[in-house]
């Protein structure tokens, strides 16, 4: 991005990780750049890939963490997060082309089988488990496919569970809880410059106090479960190395846009937006608009991400687009799941603003200001001029006007505190309309003058500046105003 470009981030269907690192590769950032520094992070359980999909008809960039069999989890599946089905495909890239599911879903994840211990709201998964398990975490809610849990202790987990109605074994894996000492060493172990190590802590930094507000624990003892970790380590460090390699400094996000009803985490319904994300929205003053549309569009890694990075929520008046990049997301709502990455230039004209310096005097003589005038051209006033006018009890005085520019301010009011007996000085910032002018020199039968060139509407004027003139005239004898329309006259013959 060049100098004083900016990074408008349009979240109309919300915001996640994986949609913020599709969006920025889409707009340019470094892949290899960003897939060196994720094989460097000394973490495994995972794959990337990078690919282009349709959504709603629109070509986007997606960034997929595929996760081996021991890290899988719901994230994406529609069913199993609402509890509904919404007749969609599971992979969140073909709901253009009237793909449906072939199977029943019955209260939740719909395999149609019984829980033999209830997990708070209900998962539906659909199997008998031949035991009850207590272990008393505090859960949070998924990160992109992640689980946050606020422990009260540290323990790992090795299950087998039996299905009873088909006979199934099957083998929860052993979960590690990484808090933030492990998540920093993690992205302290991985090879990237220092700007993006900085943001991705941040990023996580800002998850970890959302969730120790939700759950009403200490940000240390909060953990993040191996299954989502995983991911989420993995959008949140991508997310960092793009930006940092698109070298981007300020970023413009105007609103997020939220959707409504409940989402379902691995251990109960929340309601949307889920507390990690209401949380981050709060502590973050981040503007919100609750569209009519049920679902979960800003995931708490999406709200974090915004939350570290969000330097305005103003647009320029007046913009032109430099790039677009558009990154898919995974789940299927009514809203095309997308997120728009556009750098924008501000082309608004440059302001002319000068400085008008005012004061009253009315004990001064003529020869005084005067005297004063000459002070102020010589300093660099752009004008000077008196005005008569009346003050308190009718007593005449001259009203002191200088025009100026904002660095000259200082010096000017030091020569008329000097050399005056006023004993303040006002000061009106004034934004002003000027031709568009240039000067330049012009050759007469008389020597050379300094012209002033302006232009309006298509016509051409010229001003000859009042020194050259006068130095003209005095040095040929002949009157000012004759010299004045010689240069003038010159200046169209030249043209």
């Amino acid at each position: 991005m060049g100098s004083g470009d900016k990074l408008y981030l349009e979240c109309y269907s919300g915001i996640s990780g994986d949609m913020a690192v599709a969006a920025l590769l889409d707009l340019g950032a470094d892949e290899k750049v960003m897939t060196d520094v994720l094989e460097s992070l000394p973490v495994s359980g995972f794959r990337v890939e990078v690919k282009r999909v349709i959504k709603s008809g629109i070509d986007a960039c997606d960034f997929n963490v595929i996760l081996d069999a021991e890290h899988e989890n719901h994230d994406h599946d529609m069913e199993y997060l609402h509890g509904h089905e919404h007749g969609h495909s599971h992979d969140g890239h073909e709901e253009d082309h009237g793909h449906e599911h072939g199977h029943d879903h019955d209260g939740g994840h719909g395999h149609g089988h019984e829980h033999g211990h209830d997990h708070d709201g209900g998962h539906g998964h659909g199997h008998e488990y031949g035991h009850d398990h207590d272990d008393g975490h505090v859960h949070g809610h998924d990160y992109d496919g992640g689980h946050i849990h606020g422990h009260h202790h540290d323990q790992s987990h090795d299950h087998t569970h039996e299905d009873m109605a088909h006979g199934h074994t099957h083998t929860h894996h052993h979960h590690e809880h990484r808090g933030m000492a492990e998540i920093r060493q993690i992205i302290g172990g991985g090879k990237m410059t220092e700007g993006a190590r900085k943001l991705a802590l941040r990023i996580f930094e800002i998850l970890a106090e959302a969730e120790s507000k939700a759950h009403n624990v200490q940000v240390d003892q909060v953990h993040f479960h191996e299954v989502g970790a995983v991911d989420s380590i993995v959008d949140i460090v991508a997310v960092a190395v793009c930006l940092d390699n698109l070298k981007v400094e300020e970023v413009v996000v105007p609103f997020l846009c939220e959707g409504t009803g409940t989402v379902r985490c691995q251990h109960g319904i929340l309601p949307v937006p889920v507390p990690a994300v209401a949380n981050i929205m709060k502590s973050y003053s981040l503007p919100v608009r609750i569209v009519d549309a049920e679902g979960e569009f800003v995931t708490p890694t999406g709200a974090a991400i915004v939350a570290a990075v969000k330097t305005s929520e103003t647009l320029p008046k007046g913009f032109s687009v430099v790039k677009v990049g558009i990154g898919a997301g995974k789940r299927n709502y009514e809203r095309p799941g997308i997120l728009r990455a556009m750098v924008v230039r501000d082309v608004q004209p440059e302001k002319d603003i000068i400085w008008k310096l005012e004061t009253n005097i009315d004990d001064c003589s003529g020869e005084a200001l005067g005297y004063v005038m000459e002070r102020l051209f010589e300093a660099g006033a752009r004008d000077v001029h008196y005005t008569p006018v009346f003050m308190k009890k009718n007593r005449p005085a001259w009203q002191l006007n200088v025009i100026c520019a904002g660095e000259d301010i200082e010096k000017l009011e030091r020569i008329i505190f000097r050399e005056t007996t006023t004993i303040g000085i006002r000061r009106v910032e004034m934004e002003r309309t000027v031709l568009k002018r240039e000067e330049r020199m012009v050759s007469t039968a008389l020597g050379e003058a300094r012209v002033k060139v302006c232009q309006a509407e298509g016509v051409v004027r010229f001003y000859p500046e009042y020194d050259s003139v006068s130095r003209l005239a005095r040095e040929s004898g002949t009157p000012f105003a004759q010299v004045y329309q010689m240069v003038q006259r010159q200046c169209t013959d030249q043209m």
